[in-house]
């Protein structure tokens, strides 16, 4: 089994409830951000013909064919091939680079008409980062105490009524994980958090981590 160093049991949630769906042998597969490789042999299990991609190959450990890109280049879709993947992830990847909607645009530039990229980001909008936000002015996950190269927050309202369209791509389907509750809380402040978030109606106040389908626009 290859290491991730994502949430626990994220991967297994995404494979499951999505790609799953949208896998197929002979399948082109890129994943973005492959990190150790984890959702790749993920890819390369469920069928796919998958690359690996990332700004390193340090800590790549599948054989699976890999290339080095600077997500915060520009145009980097063009070294990996124009409208040639039936499926894409991007595995907590999008908060790290310096312009979401470019990393989106190069995405839709590399998904095949008819595929489906899948993005998955930390959910700032859950109950504990907005009450994080409210009691202390600061972003859960993205402060001081959080990963260092979290620098792009992605609010859901957001990304829906702007960053999709301006980047070429619409929303399909939209989870949460864990879908009714919360990992990265200690258990007890966890229980009433999930217990307080259920009065709410709000989009996206459970979770600690977005799970975004996307398509190219019409």
């Amino acid at each position: 089994m290859v290491s991730t160093t994502t949430n626990s049991g994220l991967h297994e949630y995404v494979a499951e409830h999505v790609l799953s769906r949208f896998a197929r042998p002979g399948l082109r597969a890129a994943d973005l951000g492959s990190g150790p490789g984890a959702m790749a042999v993920r890819l390369q299990s469920l069928g796919c013909d998958v690359i690996a991609v990332d700004r390193t190959m340090q800590g790549f450990e599948p054989d699976l064919p890999h290339y080095v890109i600077d997500f915060n280049k520009n145009e980097f879709a063009g070294a990996l091939g124009l409208h040639a993947f039936g499926i894409v992830t991007a595995i907590e990847v999008i908060e790290h680079v310096e312009s979401p909607i470019g990393f989106l645009r190069n995405i839709r530039n590399i998904l095949a008409p008819t595929g489906v990229a899948v993005i998955t980001t930390p959910n700032v909008d859950s109950l504990p980062a907005r009450l994080k936000f409210l009691l202390a002015g600061k972003i859960r996950t993205m402060d001081e105490n959080g990963e260092p190269t979290h620098i792009s927050p992605i609010f859901f309202d957001l990304l829906k009524r702007q960053f999709l369209p301006i980047a070429g791509l619409h929303l399909q389907q939209h989870l949460l994980f864990p879908p009714d509750g919360f990992q990265l809380s200690r258990k007890s402040v966890a229980w009433s958090m999930r217990l307080a978030a259920s009065v709410f109606s709000a989009e996206s106040i459970m979770g600690d981590n977005h799970i975004f389908v996307l398509q190219a626009g019409t």
